[in-house]
Order: structure tokens, then sequence, then C-alpha cells
């Protein structure tokens, strides 16, 4: 799979998926304009987006989204930034990040 336009952001994010197994590879490839990233799939990754405008969470807040999961999903990841990088919602509870915003979910 393409992506055509490469952010620092977009990196990040797939580094996350990476981790927890949901893509393989990707490489990134600079041709002087945009850049572009290849991702090597394989074949776990069912749904991926974006959550726009990026809200600002708070613990208490993360704590009841991921309560309340998405009826057809039994494991999601919802991804935020916060003042330590960007990492999944579970991560961000260990370490006790008090804050963030919102960037996207995979499952």
């Amino acid at each position: 799979m393409d992506i055509i336009v490469c952010s620092k952001v977009i990196v990040k994010f797939l580094q996350v998926m990476m981790k927890h197994g949901y893509i393989g590879e990707f490489e990134i490839i600079d041709d002087a304009r945009n850049g572009k990233v290849v991702v090597h799939l394989n074949g776990r990754l069912n749904k991926c987006g974006v959550i726009s405008p990026r809200f600002d969470v708070k613990l208490g807040d993360m704590e009841k989204m991921v309560s309340e999961p998405l009826p057809i999903t039994p494991v999601w990841f919802i991804v935020l930034t916060t003042s330590y990088g960007i990492m999944e919602h579970e991560e961000a509870r260990r370490k006790r990040h008090r804050e963030g915003k919102y960037v996207g979910y995979f499952y």
C-alpha cells in the first residue's frame, strides 16, 4: 500500500501499528517533494482512520472512550499525541500521561 503524503505524524502512527503487529515493515521514499511511504500489509489490519479535528483528551475521558469500544471490535487502539510523543492509549495510561490529543485509531 502506498501513502502519498509523508509526515512525521504518519511515520510515528505507522511505528505504533508496526509495534503491535498490525503492519509489516514500511519504507520511506524521498522524492524531493512530499515524500512517499510504502507499507507492507500482513493481513491483520481491519480498519484504520484519523480523528479529525484532533480533540483534546484527558485521562478520565480516555478511560470512558476505551471502556465503550465499538460494538464489532473486541481489540482496538486509539493513538494520541502527548508532550512525550505519539503513543497508543494503553501506553499513555501506563505512563500516567494526563492529557493529549486524539490522532487516530486502528484495529
